[in-house]
């Protein structure tokens, strides 16, 4: 009886040690989870959500660094004069300072060339969302015969693939790809150095995340408070509880373009339809021709409800990236404050009137938007 006793009392104690050696491997593999969750989702700069790349592309830096040489290599272009840095220049915080965008001859666009500051955070690509993520974007410029000029995926692969250097920087970057260049790792690579172009840390940050009271001046702070309140700004220009990306990601009209093509919208919007029917792709109905390229959001989506709307862009670095408007058509910040403020004014149904004061003030608190990073060199 006494060895069965005794007995049982070793099998209690091996169990308890089991159960413990289980807790221990439990935590261990929670702490390693919480770890390669924090690797992938966090952001290096304040006032910004988690930055999360997408299972099929994480950010890997051989990735990144073969991105960075596509993005401002000329030679990717018909005439070799053309990179994507061409018109997303890091002095213009990735915008370029024209109205329109400018491609090979200096054959001019049809519209305006967005910051590419945090366009990781969007939910669609281009002014008029015609494509939903930083991959499926990346390779439009190269095909469009205003921008790039290349004929088609082709000639731009060969253009790689001759490279010795291109063909080992692809290596590195996709590994168990057989060597073999495809679109899509150039797509991949391009993105992933998209997604580290991040811009936080503001004076706003500082101020309103960050808890530094004189990070903002009295002229800024007051400018922020008629931007979440009497200005109607955030309607549109969301500021979050922990993060602020100044874009509800959606699309409105402030009825930029609209009236020139206001007479001739019914053809425009049959031609776009039966363009759309006979397979004719978005970029070449809209990127040679500036009428139609004013439907906006529309030309995705066929709705009448989203004629002439556009993409909310980001107000981070709004300072650095004049003229404004999805068409460059608004030159200074002043003017696209009033702008703004009578286009809210007329969807509120009652005018928006502020003292030159207070559009001062509000100016002040918008350049209080630039960030560090806008200015750093990328190259």
């Amino acid at each position: 009886m006494r060895r069965m006793r005794l007995r049982k009392i070793g099998l209690v104690d091996h169990l308890k040690d089991c159960l413990v050696l289980l807790a221990v491997l439990i935590c261990a593999a929670c702490a390693c989870s919480r770890s390669l969750h924090a690797q992938e989702s966090s952001s290096s700069a304040l006032g910004l959500p988690p930055l999360i790349a997408p299972a099929d592309n994480p950010q890997a830096p051989a990735r990144i660094a073969l991105g960075r040489r596509l993005f401002f290599d000329k030679r990717l272009s018909l005439d070799g004069s053309i990179s994507c840095s061409s018109c997303h220049r890091p002095e213009h915080a990735f915008s370029d300072g024209r109205a329109l965008a400018q491609g090979i001859g200096k054959r001019e666009a049809t519209r305006n060339a967005p910051s590419l500051f945090n366009v990781a955070f969007n939910t669609s690509e281009f002014w008029d969302g015609r494509e939903p993520t930083l991959e499926a974007q990346a390779l439009d410029p190269f095909k469009n015969p205003i921008e790039h000029g290349l004929k088609d995926d082709d000639a731009l692969l060969d253009i790689i693939r001759a490279d010795a250097d291109y063909v080992a920087d692809f290596h590195a970057a996709f590994p168990g790809s057989n060597g073999a260049i495809q679109k899509v790792q150039v797509a991949r690579a391009i993105a992933s150095f998209e997604r580290t172009l991040i811009s936080g840390d503001s004076a706003f940050d500082r101020y309103f995340f960050g808890g530094d009271a004189r990070a903002l001046s009295p002229s800024a702070q007051r400018g922020l408070s008629l931007f979440r309140g009497a200005a109607l700004c955030e309607r549109c220009h969301v500021i979050g509880q922990h993060s602020a990306l100044f874009t509800d990601n959606a699309f409105h009209s402030v009825s930029i373009g609209l009236q020139r093509i206001a007479p001739r919208l019914p053809e425009l919007t049959r031609r776009l339809v039966e363009a759309r029917q006979r397979g004719t792709t978005i970029d070449q109905a809209i990127l040679s021709d500036r009428d139609m390229a004013e439907l906006g959001h529309f030309v995705v989506t066929l709705n009448p409800s989203d004629i002439g709307t556009f993409r909310t862009p980001s107000l981070r670095n709004v300072g650095l990236t004049a003229p404004y408007m999805h068409d460059g058509s608004v030159p200074t910040l002043e003017d696209a404050v009033a702008r703004e403020l009578y286009f809210r004014g007329s969807r509120a149904g009652h005018p928006l009137i502020l003292t030159p004061g207070e559009r001062a003030d509000l100016v002040e608190f918008l350049k209080a938007l630039t960030s560090p990073s806008a200015r750093e060199t990328y190259r």
